[in-house]
């Protein structure tokens, strides 16, 4: 009991350090063994053993397929697009050439059309200035219609938009052309938007899409979205939208301690369960690892009572690696296996802390650190 209570002040002094810095182990300099114990800081996590009834509630979370939303779809049937300043409209007055500018060969709709002035008019021949500006195509056909029809008999019109200048969202990140995208009278979900900029790059972050609106932030999977089908991630994007895709630099799983190579595993468009990580970093070491000792530190959502939980896999039985290849990491975990003698461990972990550095890459991130041990 006391070893394992020796060893979770380690664990949880290394992952506070760890999640709250977003750094792994870079052993430097001599160290110090009489230094005092570390505080005990269990408080400030929760520890949970990986088992079976775990692995089934976790499957019960994960974002499986899911159809467009009932809230996506009547926002989407209800769309209209409302003009504003700087689009573009075209008038047509059939059988009264004098009042449609003609286009021809010669002009293009854009170049002959109503532009929509900064006061939200434009001017109209008869009809003078009329408000425009936040008002739907049919609105302003019927508004034209009832003006003219004091100097014409029962005219007929119809307005559409040549050039849609006033509306825009934004995507940014790791996108093949990231820039402005035109809102229009067609409605663009997340889904349309990353197509219209030619999709993810080979280094976009799928785990993770952030949409800005308003002031405010949402974070949503790419990966759920376009991997797994979930439209509970989609959103129809409005003026003034940014969406980020995140690049997937720093953005992988920390393999720490008795791995044959540790280091940052990348975590880009695919899910990596907890065997999946030990096998490319090489499995554990079986002559220094202790079985019972593998660990994967979370953060913990904004705002919970924890700052991080703990999960523990006792590889001692065979039948835990089954657990383990259902066990699904996140971005940003850190996966530790431990070795004896563990308060010697805690020793260290706790002088390094001031000296923390990131990971270079899955080859060379914890050279020297057998020696210490």
């Amino acid at each position: 009991m006391r070893k394992h209570i020796n060893f979770f002040r380690m664990l949880i002094v290394a992952s506070i350090a760890l999640l709250i810095t977003g750094c792994a182990l870079s052993p430097g300099g001599d160290i110090d063994y009489d230094a005092p114990e570390p505080p005990d800081l269990t408080r400030l996590v929760d520890i949970m053993p990986i088992t079976p009834e775990l692995i089934w509630s976790q499957e019960e979370q994960e974002r499986k397929v899911h159809p467009v939303t009932e809230e996506l779809r009547q926002e989407i049937t209800q769309y209209e697009y409302t003009v504003g300043v700087g689009d573009v409209l075209s008038i047509v007055v059939y059988d009264h050439p004098e009042l449609t500018i003609p286009t021809g060969g010669e002009r293009s709709a854009v170049e002959a059309g109503n532009i929509v002035r900064a006061d939200g008019t434009i001017f109209y021949p008869f009809v003078g200035r009329v408000q425009v500006e936040g008002k739907t195509t049919e609105e302003i056909r019927v508004l034209l219609t009832r003006q003219l029809a004091n100097f014409l008999t029962e005219p007929q019109i119809d307005v559409f938009i040549a050039a849609y200048n006033s509306k825009r969202f934004h995507v940014t990140g790791a996108v093949e052309t990231p820039g402005s995208v035109s809102v229009t009278n067609v409605p663009l979900t997340i889904l349309d938007a990353i197509n219209e900029v030619g999709g993810p790059t080979q280094n976009a972050f799928w785990h993770e899409m952030l949409l800005f609106r308003n002031g405010t932030e949402e974070e949503l999977s790419l990966f759920s979205l376009l991997s797994e089908g979930d439209q509970r991630q989609n959103r129809l994007l409005r003026d003034g939208d940014l969406l980020h895709i995140p690049f997937a630099d720093n953005q992988g799983v920390a393999m720490l301690g008795q791995v044959r190579t540790p280091g940052n595993l990348p975590m880009n468009r695919e899910r990596l369960s907890l065997t999946d990580a030990l096998s490319r970093a090489g499995g554990i070491n079986e002559q220094t690892a202790e079985p019972s000792g593998i660990f994967v530190l979370r953060r913990n959502e904004p705002g919970a009572e924890k700052i991080a939980t703990v999960y523990q896999l006792d590889v001692s039985n065979a039948i835990a690696f089954v657990m383990a290849s259902n066990f699904q990491l996140e971005p940003k975990d850190v996966v530790y296996v431990t070795t004896a003698p563990i308060a010697r461990w805690n020793r260290v972990i706790s002088l390094l802390l001031p000296t923390l550095t990131l990971p270079g890459d899955i080859s060379g991130g914890n050279d020297g650190l057998n020696d210490l041990l």
